[in-house]
């Protein structure tokens, strides 16, 4: 059996419906990666409190890192590589070809490539954040033979999976709906945060002009109260 090599593929679009062309097979697998999940709150203590309350502020996208070779040596087996990522091919070409997938500005979007990172059980949708290159070992000519890649990437999910995702009503948080025959915007104000007077904020933050003619299927955001 074939060892399942990690990928990295592209997309265009934060609902990874459309491939832009660009991918990456990593050479060696990670020996390790860290995945990292974090909670935000916000803290008060009084004057004179003995205690810090906290309250709930959000919780920001995971993270996972790790570190990948680059070799052009000839003493990793290409068996189950593609040609691109053969040790044949140049450390200079390999690096080129990642930056491609993962860190090259696309015209086509005005940003780097959305992508999905797939290895094993790990299935990440999101985009690189930070790319250090360490070159190890050199040719007499001061061609580089074999490099290390440490990469961190951060989640990146669309609006309807956050909202999915959250599947609540605290008017403390941001809301993302899509608007349905017979709704309102006081109405929906008043659904989300008990008071329909809010509309006029609502329509300016979505920069709606009459607030009256919703269309059914228009999506809609609710900040949170101030």
């Amino acid at each position: 059996m074939s060892k399942e090599l990690m990928t990295i593929t592209a997309y265009s679009d934060n609902e990874f419906s459309s491939e832009t062309g660009d991918s990456c097979t990593v050479q060696i697998n990670p020996a390790s990666y860290t995945h990292d999940h974090t909670i935000e709150y916000n803290k008060f203590q009084p004057v004179g409190s003995p205690g810090t309350s906290t309250w709930y502020k959000g919780t920001p996208p995971e993270k996972v890192s790790f570190d990948i070779y680059f070799d052009a040596t000839g003493a990793i087996s290409t068996s189950s590589l593609s040609s691109l990522l053969s040790s044949s091919t140049s450390v200079s070409d390999q690096i080129d070809e990642f930056k491609s997938t993962c860190f090259t500005y696309n015209g086509s979007i005005h940003e780097p490539n959305y992508l999905i990172l797939s290895w094993g059980t790990l299935v990440f949708k999101c985009k690189l954040t930070s790319l250090n290159i360490s070159y190890t070992l050199f040719q007499s000519d001061g061609t580089p033979l074999r490099a290390k890649l440490s990469v961190a990437f951060e989640s990146s999910i669309s609006a309807d999976d956050i909202a999915a995702e959250a599947d609540n009503q605290s008017p403390d948080l941001t809301h993302y709906i899509e608007i349905k025959e017979g709704d309102t915007l006081p109405l929906i104000c008043y659904q989300i945060y008990g008071d329909s007077n809010y509309y006029t904020e609502v329509a300016a933050y979505n920069n709606i002009l009459n607030f009256r003619d919703l269309s059914p299927g228009t999506k809609l955001y609710l900040p949170p109260l101030k």
